[in-house]
């Protein structure tokens, strides 16, 4: 479980982290990090959100890809910049993926939007 202060939690963030942030994808995973500036001096504590809509399965198997995605996303919010949103989006694929494939995955795509350009950034039309 993550602590409160490490969750997304309201729509907003949703909203802003997946409109504004950079974006880095796999066949299993969509993950959007948005790195805000502090509001005043105090730098915050990165923060996470999943979305693991039905096209991933039942009840169960999404419970299962959400809580699985919490525990790894804990061992990489140490490595995210203060005051950073991230969101993490479950693809179908998820349900089948085990832990370490999925934190395999999941650790692709951190890297990826790292080191990536913004969301919205012309890298050839259409893509």
């Amino acid at each position: 479980m993550l602590p409160a202060d490490q969750r997304l939690r309201d729509s907003r963030a949703f909203r802003r982290t997946v409109r504004t942030g950079r974006r880095a994808g796999g066949p299993a995973l969509v993950v959007h990090l948005r790195v805000g500036e502090p509001a005043g001096e105090q730098a915050t504590a990165p923060r996470a959100g999943f979305v693991v809509n039905k096209a991933v399965g039942n009840a169960v198997v999404r419970n299962r890809v959400r809580r699985r995605l919490r525990h790894l996303v804990r061992i990489h919010l140490t490595d995210l910049p203060a005051s950073s949103e991230l969101v993490v989006r479950a693809l179908p694929p998820a349900a089948a993926l085990g832990s370490a494939e999925l934190g395999a995955e999941l650790a692709r795509c951190l890297e990826r939007v790292r080191r990536g350009t913004p969301a919205g950034a012309a890298t050839g039309a259409g893509s």
